[in-house]
């Protein structure tokens, strides 16, 4: 039973993990792209930490035994992973070559 409640304990601290690395990565105003590319960096390392034990968690006693690599926590981990970074990637994309070309486009406000 606190296994059970465990399990879902951290699959829930798995993916609150996961929403804190989408505010630093997406979220964080008056920073530069660096600056938010590092905090991204840090918060991947926290919820892979996160979702791993977590996985290991759902490893224990699973009748048929499972790899720790196709757990529930470790999956959404390693599928959220590659659609955050190319999302980020998308945006510093966008932010560097396409928002400028907008400013030169506002009108004459005076």
């Amino acid at each position: 039973m606190l296994l059970d409640l465990g399990r879902a304990f951290s699959f829930l601290l798995s993916i609150l993990s996961l929403c804190y690395l989408m505010n630093a990565a997406f979220f964080v105003t008056a920073t530069t792209w660096q600056q938010r590319l590092l905090a991204s960096i840090a918060r991947i390392v926290l919820a892979a930490c996160v979702c791993i034990v977590s996985g290991f968690l759902f490893h224990l006693k699973s009748n048929p035994a499972v790899p720790l690599s196709h757990t529930l926590p470790v999956r959404v981990f390693l599928y959220t992973l590659p659609a955050i970074i190319l999302l980020f990637a998308l945006a510093w994309l966008l932010d560097a070559y396409y928002i400028p070309l907008l400013w030169k486009n506002q009108p004459y406000l005076f």
